[in-house]
């Protein structure tokens, strides 16, 4: 097995090997001057099992091509196996024609990481559930709940509701409700654009309670800091926010900064740097994609990684 690591999150796979016991593979990828990626595998991986770590995070495409090259590289120099490991699942919102005339990208990425030549994808906390269904290779998709578990039940937080930000996260707050043996509640919204949403209405009873928003990911923090600022005028008390992949931009940053959440807390599958301003907590999840890394190489069940105590995360 050797598992070998693009620029996008150097040191989520270096936290990935340790927790394994492993080395990161030797490579080099060096951008020539006109904007190309060249990369070169400086060690054998001939009749290996390969496994390739690269969230695709901002600069979105430039961590795709990287790692659509990396893959080309150690199957042309024989790999047995090649895992695409993408912590962050880039694209996934795009993932259904809700509009004429646009593209359903989320699967034109599936078929570029085939055509590539992966042979296996390892993800976490995918967008949409269903683009598992985009592969028609085996697809194993982990959830950084677990992790967020532990540190929340630490917490201790009395009197506690647990609510989505939008519709589509429904499913995720209740396992986080049942867990944490919390109240659930929802926040309707209407997106305006693509930085810009409304949050018009709570269903659920939140008024004195400590709030835990639960959201995949966050980039302009608009359905975040809209929703924590509607449940703070209906009476909420302290207001959390739990979130798989913080990709914040300036706009992110600067709505954080004003908004009345009063802990970020998130994980390492994208970089994220500290904030002035802003309490982010980073959870690692190196240790639960190291375990499915040695479970897929060792052709063992992924699937009690999902089981946790008092019920399962998917």
């Amino acid at each position: 097995m050797k598992i070998f690591s693009g620029t996008a999150n150097v040191p989520l796979a270096r936290a990935i090997c340790k927790s394994i016991g492993s080395q990161l593979g030797k490579c080099s990828v060096q951008p020539f001057p006109d904007g190309e990626t060249f990369v070169k595998i400086e060690e054998n991986v001939r009749g290996e099992d390969v496994f390739i770590v690269q969230p695709t995070s901002p600069p979105t495409n430039h961590n795709l091509m990287e790692l659509f090259i990396m893959i080309d590289a150690v199957r042309r120099a024989s790999a047995t196996r090649i895992t695409a490991v993408l912590p962050f699942y880039g694209y996934a919102r795009q993932d259904r024609k809700d509009q004429p005339r646009v593209p359903i990208t989320a699967k034109l990425v599936a078929n570029l990481l085939v055509a590539a030549g992966a042979n296996r994808i390892l993800t976490m906390d995918l967008h949409a559930q269903q683009i598992q269904g985009f592969f028609d290779i085996p697809v194993d998709h982990l959830y950084a709940a677990p992790v967020m578990y532990d540190y929340l039940k630490k917490k201790n937080m009395k009197d506690l509701v647990v609510v989505s930000p939008d519709v589509g996260g429904l499913k995720m707050a209740h396992a986080y409700a049942q867990v944490l043996e919390g109240g659930l509640a929802i926040v309707a919204k209407r997106r305006k654009n693509a930085t810009e949403v409304e949050s018009m209405a709570v269903i659920g009873e939140i008024r004195g309670k400590n709030i835990l928003l639960v959201d995949d990911l966050t980039e302009t923090a608009g359905t975040l800091t809209q929703a924590a600022a509607l449940l703070k005028r209906k009476g909420a008390k302290k207001i959390l926010a739990c979130v798989s992949h913080a990709i914040l931009n300036s706009v992110g940053v600067e709505r954080l900064r004003k908004s009345v959440i009063d802990e970020l807390i998130t994980t390492d599958t994208v970089q994220c740097p500290a904030i002035d301003g802003v309490k982010i907590t980073t959870l690692s999840v190196a240790g639960l994609l190291g375990e499915a890394i040695k479970r897929i190489h060792n052709n063992s069940s992924v699937n009690s990684l999902f089981e946790f105590k008092g019920g399962r995360t998917s």
